[in-house]
């Protein structure tokens, strides 16, 4: 269920409300992407990007947590001004929101428990790969022969709900965003990476169709922080384990 907000101010408004960023988004840990502290803060690439491009653009950025499978529904009803949360640029969602620029090319990765003998994709022949349903990642378990896709649906705690499916047994394999199943592997002994993919999926901000003014206006302020370098620098700081993708623009 969508919570209600501010109603829309006007037609010609940038956002529902003057001055503020409403921002679709889910408060589980996927760090680096983002991600609560202990005293309730979000951070991490992308929030600290919003951060950076709100401030030039005169606007506060507010977070919503919802689940991940309401996040184009919640925004269709107007109450919502974008989708700004680990957000792959896929056909499907381009026939319901627009996208500005990416602002990150990300690769996939499996994640399984030491010791499954699982390296590769022939590895997983027989296996249950679980994954958010209607996903790139999960799409991916499709080409994988013999392999049982798993979709679990997008609560606002389905990182966390999949990670305990894989740690229990009820999956063989977890396939996610590589950066965010690196950090998984980092902090439980018990899983491993198994193997990644380099798919470079483009990641950007989702925006109603209804409001091409905003899509334009933040795809602006992203192209910005290309130019003054403000995107690598960040980058460099949540993601330095892994190459710019942006080295020739």
């Amino acid at each position: 269920m969508c919570p209600p907000l501010p109603t829309t101010e006007s037609p010609t408004s940038l956002t529902v409300e003057r001055g503020v960023l409403h921002i679709a988004a889910s408060d589980f840990d996927a760090r680096p992407m983002s991600f609560l502290t202990p005293d309730g803060q979000r951070t991490g690439y992308e929030p600290e990007l919003a951060r950076t491009i709100c401030k030039s653009l005169g606007l506060t950025p507010v977070w919503h947590n919802l689940p991940m499978a309401e996040f184009y529904t919640c925004l269709a009803t107007g109450q919502y001004d974008a989708v700004w949360f680990n957000q792959a640029i896929t056909p499907e969602r381009l026939q319901v929101v627009d996208f500005t620029q990416p602002y990150g090319l990300f690769d996939e990765a499996v994640l399984v428990k030491k010791g499954s003998g699982i390296a590769s994709v022939d590895d997983l022949a027989s296996k249950r790969v679980g994954g958010l349903a209607d996903s790139t990642n999960i799409a991916l378990v499709e080409g994988f022969p013999g392999a049982t896709a798993v979709p679990y649906p997008g609560s606002d705690q389905v990182l966390p709900e999949m990670l305990a499916a894989l740690r229990a047994g009820d999956i063989n394999a977890l396939i996610d965003d590589e950066l965010v199943l690196v950090v998984a592997a980092e902090e439980d002994d018990s899983l491993e990476i198994a193997f990644s993919l380099p798919t470079r999926v483009p990641f950007a901000i989702a925006t109603p169709k209804t409001n091409p003014t905003l899509n334009a206006t933040l795809n602006a302020a992203i192209a910005a922080t290309f130019t003054d370098g403000t995107l690598a620098k960040l980058w460099a700081e949540w993601i330095p384990w892994k190459a710019f993708p942006f080295t020739d623009l």
